[in-house]
């Protein structure tokens, strides 16, 4: 009962929220990775360089070099008894077991405790917690160990994803963060996962889940390869340079197609149609004419936009109330749009733990620190 009365308890607190444009940019956090403990034969082993371990204390929290981040177990987590019975955490090839919702998370050092609060927010509204499985990419090792403390029955494989692999390819972009290896390890899923993971719910590092997993889980993608709330009154024409429009060699790819943004901080993906179409080379193919040409100015999120849009299988808007971490403007706080909540999303440039530790949040970072594990005590 208690997922539901911290769920009746954000619904009236958001009561209270007042509509505001939903923002039109989307600057996701960090994100990147490759297995640490599985080798699979499909992978190209020639990206695996293991960077220096991150070091741990004693009591496994993380000593990095902005100081030591401490994170307190979180709290027990059951399936209910209409829950399907997953298999026990140490069974070889537990990954592979149907009755799992699988999803993907970035762990990076500056955005690890909004990764720590997602995994939390998803376990605590879940009906079925112990059938989530959590697949983690790291850039950095020894991440694997403070996970298993936090969430000591979590089942969860970590992936090291090689920065190497992406870094020729990425571009200077309109915010420092947007530029980090990690940010593009999503484009890689279908790369890193093993073969027997057909779907997989990606989330950004800066939200949290106020709705059981399970729902976005089973939306039907259709015939199409991703699926994701979609924004068809945002300008589209702004993701992109003049330079890419007047050229019509490159905007032609948008002929007989409907595109429309939407944000890739949270997405289901079809793995085995991701596969066949080779989706990662199309991505890869438009950040190398990025590179020679500059038809965009922000991230990972355009190419995105290149493949899919117009291909996208549209997902509520209820499972990713973006922009609230505001734009490109320090402290500009935002509203909730309108209509019900499943996922609340810190895109833009101000992080709610930031702002909490600085004491100046925003009104709706109070939705975000319930979530929050960091340090020693309540």
């Amino acid at each position: 009962m208690l997922w539901i009365i911290r769920f009746s308890g954000f619904f009236s607190a958001a009561m209270l929220m007042i509509v505001l444009s939903p923002s039109l940019q989307s600057f996701p956090p960090a994100e990147a990775i490759r297995s640490s403990h599985h080798h699979h034969h499909h992978l190209d082993y020639s990206y695996l360089r293991l960077p220096p371990p991150v070091l741990l204390s004693d009591s496994g929290s993380m000593v990095g070099a902005g100081g030591r981040l401490n994170f307190r177990k979180a709290s027990a987590f059951r399936n209910s008894n209409a829950c399907a019975s997953p298999g026990p955490k140490t069974q070889i090839g537990g990954a592979c077991d149907p009755n799992l919702v699988h999803v993907a998370i970035t762990l990076d050092v500056e955005y690890l405790r909004g990764s720590i609060a997602a995994v939390h927010s998803v376990l605590l509204h879940s009906l079925c917690p112990e059938s989530v499985f959590f697949h983690f990419l790291v850039s950095e090792t020894n991440l694997e160990a403070l996970v298993q403390s936090t969430f000591p029955q979590l089942k969860f494989r970590v992936y090291y994803f090689d920065p190497r692999m992406v870094r020729s390819l990425i571009s200077t972009s309109v915010r420092q963060a947007l530029e980090q290896p990690l940010n593009y390890a999503r484009n890689y899923l279908a790369d890193l996962l093993e073969t027997c993971v057909e779907r997989v719910i990606y989330l950004d590092s800066d939200l949290v889940v106020v709705d059981d997993i399970s729902r976005l889980w089973t939306t039907s993608l259709g015939s199409k390869t991703i699926g994701a709330p979609e924004y068809c009154h945002a300008n589209f024409t702004n993701y992109f340079t003049p330079a890419f429009w007047s050229d019509k060699r490159l905007s032609g790819t948008f002929e007989g197609r409907k595109p429309c943004y939407f944000n890739t901080g949270v997405m289901v993906i079809d793995l085995i149609k991701w596969r066949r179409g080779r989706y990662t080379k199309r991505i890869e193919k438009w950040m190398e004419i990025q590179k020679n040409r500059r038809i965009y100015e922000l991230g990972s999120l355009p190419p995105f936009l290149l493949v899919f849009a117009g291909h996208v299988a549209p997902i509520e808007h209820r499972w990713n109330q973006h922009g609230l971490g505001g734009d490109n403007v320090k402290g500009s706080c935002r509203d909730l749009h309108s209509g019900p909540v499943s996922l609340l999303h810190w895109s833009g440039s101000g992080k709610p733990w930031l702002r909490l530790d600085s004491k100046r949040p925003c009104p709706l970072d109070a939705l975000w620190s319930p979530y929050d594990l960091y340090g020693h005590t309540q």
